[in-house]
């Protein structure tokens, strides 16, 4: 018997990246998987992929997502896993991030999150057992520079998934990964540039970016009985990158290789 036989999952943001990853990690152990995405295409090919049902929906859109949580909960006869993973990010200071921009960060990455929270709780309660596994990031940890809303968004996700922990435990539990620099469209200028990524791989202790499966592992894992006990925690996943102190790492270096030569 596979580990999610019969379950009822629903992965927003799933037509690409980490998304996709783990729609297909949870349907090959045996989950029935509602492959949400604004793309219908994507999501149409994905699902076709992993033999689950494709709902199309932004996620800004509160009230399509509680509908889409609602449907998958009908056509898999009930839902146990929902993984909120949808984001979108965006590179400005602070004082130049217009209202529009501000709204459209906070309301995929933080609000949606809430919204299909909100709606699968009564449903997984009602079925008397639930996995979520919220995707913040390492900039919900520490904020990354020029990603102010973003990082707050992240940040309170992570304090969402506690909250959610601490409220409906024991029959559902709440999880969170927080993924460094992972190959995802979210990443793709550093991808296209590998130039602007080097100094941060060269600080980086696994020194490479992440890839979307190895993300995908960690939220299986979440949504697993392998992880029974652990809930309102947050796994971070970055390769290690938010262990070097930003200029002293690199400085350290250059001062053991001169004095150790």
């Amino acid at each position: 018997m596979s580990e999610f036989d019969g379950m009822g999952a629903l992965v927003t943001g799933a037509g690409s990246g980490i998304g996709a990853a783990t729609a297909r990690l949870l349907a090959m152990g045996g989950a029935r998987v509602g492959v949400l995405d604004r793309d219908a295409d994507a999501a149409k090919a994905i699902a076709a992929e992993v033999d689950g049902i494709a709902f199309v929906c932004n996620v800004a859109d509160g009230d399509a997502l509680a509908a889409a949580v609602s449907d998958a909960d009908a056509k898999f006869g009930g839902l146990a896993i929902l993984v909120n993973n949808a984001g979108v990010g965006d590179l400005r200071p602070l004082h130049l991030m217009d209202d529009k921009t501000f709204r459209r960060l906070m309301d995929v990455n933080f609000t949606a999150v809430f919204t299909a929270m909100r709606a699968a709780v009564p449903l997984m309660l009602g079925h008397g057992r639930g996995a979520i596994v919220n995707v913040a990031s390492q900039s919900g940890l520490g904020p990354t520079r020029n990603e102010a809303v973003y990082s707050a968004a992240k940040a309170a996700t992570i304090a969402l998934t506690k909250s959610g922990a601490l409220e409906y435990g024991p029959k559902i539990r709440v999880n969170c990964v927080a993924p460094g620099f992972i190959e995802t469209p979210l990443t793709a200028l550093f991808q296209s540039e590998p130039e602007t990524f080097e100094p941060i791989r060269i600080a980086m202790p696994l020194g490479r970016m992440g890839q979307a499966d190895e993300v995908a592992e960690a939220i299986a894992f979440l949504c697993s009985r392998r992880s029974s006990f652990m809930t309102g925690q947050t796994l971070v996943i970055d390769g290690g990158n938010s262990l070097p102190q930003a200029g002293t790492d690199p400085t350290l270096s250059g001062l053991w290789k001169r004095f150790s030569s």
